[in-house]
């Protein structure tokens, strides 16, 4: 019986039940080591984030000097001790949450699906900028080792070369990432040490531009050489979006491998360049900064060098962008963030090539679309990466305040993450100031990245709307009105039927209808199983089944199930039920686990804290 003549069938989820499951075989099958892909280990890791950060080496001292002047090394290093914070803000959330997603994962665990599913657009955006200008700068160098290279179709066959890569797989693509990475380093060493040994064999360019005055003076120069000088650490956020591919213990390795590179080739470089540039060639942005650098310090053997490790480093970027994006699509796709479609593996190599492949479009038709002017989307790069850091500086904000019980191995305190906060928020404002054109582009990709998960989040509503306004207007064609009724309430039947999992530890009704308002709040379902799971009959808590039958009566359009599970809670048990109840793992909520917990959170395979 409808609880009211006003409320369609299918807005009913009808009353909830209660039962026992006894004697539950735990699936051994699924917990062995067999089939399971390689991970990722730490300079293979290190390679694939490090070759976005380290890309920064071959524009950001040409664009801290042109705000900074011959400030322009003290800048840079003030942006490494900024890094260097976030290294233990990362580590800590990425110890408690080693989920992919980054940003995303943090906040889902913190806040709801609606703020972590805008922080992921912004993750998003930023990815397709770093994919598509470091593809065309890449390409752009490229050209300048061979005048005929055609720059724009040669940006279209990267950018398909690197989707490839990722179908074929992400160890293959961690051995090209690492190749890159260590011909890099390797580039910057030699030119450090021949643009060193110029420098002190004559010094006077670097007294006349040291000595060279700020025309807008020192805490405009200050200000907004810090601001331009924080593109130096994009890339930094990376090695979150696919943690779950590495080791275990290299998260925290990377971070560490990619502050000490920027740390030592940025402000190194920039002094450098004084050395061997006059500031007003510099300040000029010269695309092809690093080149005339080494071909001052060893000739043209080092530019041709340095032109040819761009090339390939910029390519690592891109590369960089795809394995990232993978692990933050598949993560929202599972959440329903993302059309569920993108989820699907190729028999081949067991790879997400939807997703791959959705990227490589969306990339192309940017490119296309902007006839391969993207200089406007370095204004979306800009913004993007900063909003991301510092959401990701208030994800663990959040995670200390409401998860603070969730085992760690890494804490950063109070003081590092409010620091780290606010030195990105002076950068965003400052990259705001400085050119307000950045605001506009980045409202227009924002508002068009966020219309396809806002599209998710509103299918119900949509289909309801789609449903009513048929009313109105096929009255007369009873047949047909009928016919789209039953489509439509079959599909929001369809989505509604999902079942989300909350394992309760006991009876205390507000925590048990504080999980009933996140499921009606954050998830597009009318039912609920809550699970309770004992080893002994006297261990099931008494007022459970009474307190989940009230608040069932409380919200008509949520469904609540009691389920009483006998065994020992874990990823056996909760594995054996995502089987039997025909549920995924990451529909499944638990509270805020203790110290005392006897699971790492990445075991569970994916279940999320909502309390």
């Amino acid at each position: 019986m409808k609880p009211s003549s006003e409320v369609e069938a299918w807005e009913f989820a009808g009353w909830g039940t209660a039962e026992r499951i006894t004697n539950l075989e735990p699936s051994a099958s699924d917990h062995s080591d067999a089939g399971e892909p390689a991970k990722l280990g730490v300079w293979s890791s290190t390679a694939i984030c490090g070759n976005d950060i380290t890309s920064s080496c071959l524009y950001v001292s040409a664009l801290c000097a042109a705000q900074a002047g011959a400030l322009a090394p003290v800048v840079l290093g003030i942006v490494a001790a900024v890094l260097f914070l976030f290294r233990k803000v990362y580590a800590e959330v990425g110890s408690a949450l080693p989920l992919n997603g980054g940003t995303y994962t943090v906040l889902l665990n913190t806040t709801n699906k609606r703020m972590a599913a805008a922080a992921a657009v912004l993750t998003l955006l930023s990815y397709v900028a770093t994919a598509v200008i470091s593809a065309g700068e890449a390409m752009h160098y490229a050209h300048n080792l061979w005048d005929g290279l055609p720059v724009f179709s040669a940006t279209l066959v990267l950018l398909g070369i690197f989707a490839f890569l990722n179908i074929v797989g992400i160890a293959e693509s961690a051995v090209v990432a690492l190749a890159i990475f260590v011909f890099h380093m390797l580039t910057l060493t030699v030119l450090v040490i021949t643009g060193g040994i110029a420098v002190i064999s004559d010094p006077s360019m670097l007294s006349a531009n040291w000595n060279m005055p700020s025309p807008d003076g020192f805490m405009h120069a200050l200000f907004f050489g810090f601001a331009a000088a924080m593109l130096g650490i994009s890339g930094f956020e990376s090695s979150a979006n696919f943690i779950e591919e590495q080791k275990e213990g290299v998260f925290p390795k990377t971070l560490r491998n990619m502050w000490v590179a920027v740390a030592v080739f940025n402000p190194l470089i920039s002094l450098l360049s004084l050395g061997l540039i006059p500031l007003v060639v510099i300040q000029g942005v010269p695309p092809d900064l690093l080149a005339q650098m080494g071909e001052r310090s060893w000739g043209s053997i080092l530019r041709i060098w340095i032109s040819i490790d761009a090339v390939l480093v910029l390519s690592g970027a891109v590369l960089t962008s795809y394995v990232g994006v993978t692990g933050l699509m598949k993560r929202m796709s599972l959440d329903r963030c993302l059309p569920q479609f993108l989820l699907a593996k190729n028999s081949w190599r067991e790879t997400n090539h939807w997703i791959i492949l959705s990227f490589f479009l969306v990339c192309c038709s940017i490119l296309i679309a902007t006839a391969g002017e993207v200089t406007l989307l370095a204004g979306v790069y800009t913004l993007s990466f900063l909003s991301v850091m510092a959401l990701f500086a208030i994800g663990n904000m959040l995670l200390k305040s409401k998860r603070d019980r969730l085992p760690r191995s890494v804490r950063a305190s109070w003081p590092t993450v409010v620091l780290a906060l606010i030195a990105v928020l002076v950068g965003l404002v400052g990259n705001v100031l400085l050119d307000p054109e950045y605001v506009r582009v980045f409202a227009i990709y924002f508002s068009g990245a966020g219309a396809v998960v806002a599209l998710m989040f509103l299918r119900l509503h949509l289909l309801k709307l789609v449903l009513f306004v048929s009313r109105s207007f096929l009255e007369k064609v009873e047949g047909a009105n009928e016919w789209l009724r039953s489509r439509i309430a079959k599909l929001i039947d369809r989505v509604n039927k999902r079942s989300i999992v909350y394992f309760a530890k006991g009876d205390d009704p507000a925590e048990l209808n504080r999980a009933a308002l996140y499921v009606i709040e954050n998830e597009q379902t009318d039912r609920l199983r809550v699970i309770h799971v004992y080893e002994n009959e006297k261990d099931v808590p008494p007022q459970l089944a009474e307190h989940l039958e009230n608040i069932d009566r409380l919200y008509p359009r949520l469904r609540i199930d009691f389920v009483a599970v006998q065994g020992v809670f874990g990823p056996p048990l909760i594995e054996s039920l995502a089987k039997k109840l025909n549920v995924p793992k990451n529909y499944m909520f638990i509270g805020t686990p203790g110290d005392r917990f006897p699971h790492r959170i990445a075991a569970l395979g994916g279940v999320r804290l909502i309390l």
